[in-house]
């Protein structure tokens, strides 16, 4: 344990310098066309041939608004007018952070890229609900439905525990 933190770390022996592992943040859009959601079908794994909104890892030197941004482009081909965050989503059991803007797609100009085997556009009735990759995709899709019918959007928080449906993060 380094001076001065309160939790085990791993240090270099010769010089002390700390190597932080932290979690990684995921970011993307729930991109839509009118009533219709755009989801990408990976072409990787994990979850190979399983359905999600456009995300990827955060890039050094971007902000999450220009990752999602660019991971939509990358996946699905798509140019998007970025909205506000819509869910953030801990994962502690893969150390990572979900972080999903909402988006309106500028055109129906989208293919798929090189992590998606395809690219379309669902109505809500849709949805592949059983053949979504992620459970972070499922739940925020679920909170996105039921905000726009209820024509209010809001910012949600969640934690997704192994084991455990997706629960509101504490206050």
């Amino acid at each position: 344990m380094p001076e001065g933190d309160n939790r085990e770390r791993d240090c270099c022996d010769a010089c002390g310098a700390v190597h932080y592992v932290n979690p990684r943040p995921v970011i993307g859009t729930i991109p839509v066309w009118g009533e219709e959601i755009l989801l990408c079908r990976r072409a990787i794994e994990p979850r190979h041939g399983f359905w999600t909104l456009p995300a990827g890892f955060m890039e050094v030197g971007e902000t999450t608004a220009e990752g999602a941004v660019r991971e939509t482009l990358e996946e699905a081909g798509a140019r998007v007018e970025l909205g506000p965050l819509f869910s953030m989503i801990d994962v502690p059991a893969v150390e990572q952070v979900h972080l999903f803007y909402r988006a309106r797609l500028l055109d129906l100009t989208f293919a798929a890229g090189t992590e998606s085997l395809e690219v379309r556009l669902f109505r809500a009735s849709e949805i592949p609900w059983d053949d979504l990759a992620f459970r972070t995709v499922s739940a925020t899709l679920r909170l996105f439905l039921d905000d726009r019918a209820r024509g209010s959007f809001g910012v949600h928080t969640l934690e997704i525990v192994h084991g455990r449906p997706p629960a509101p993060a504490a206050a």
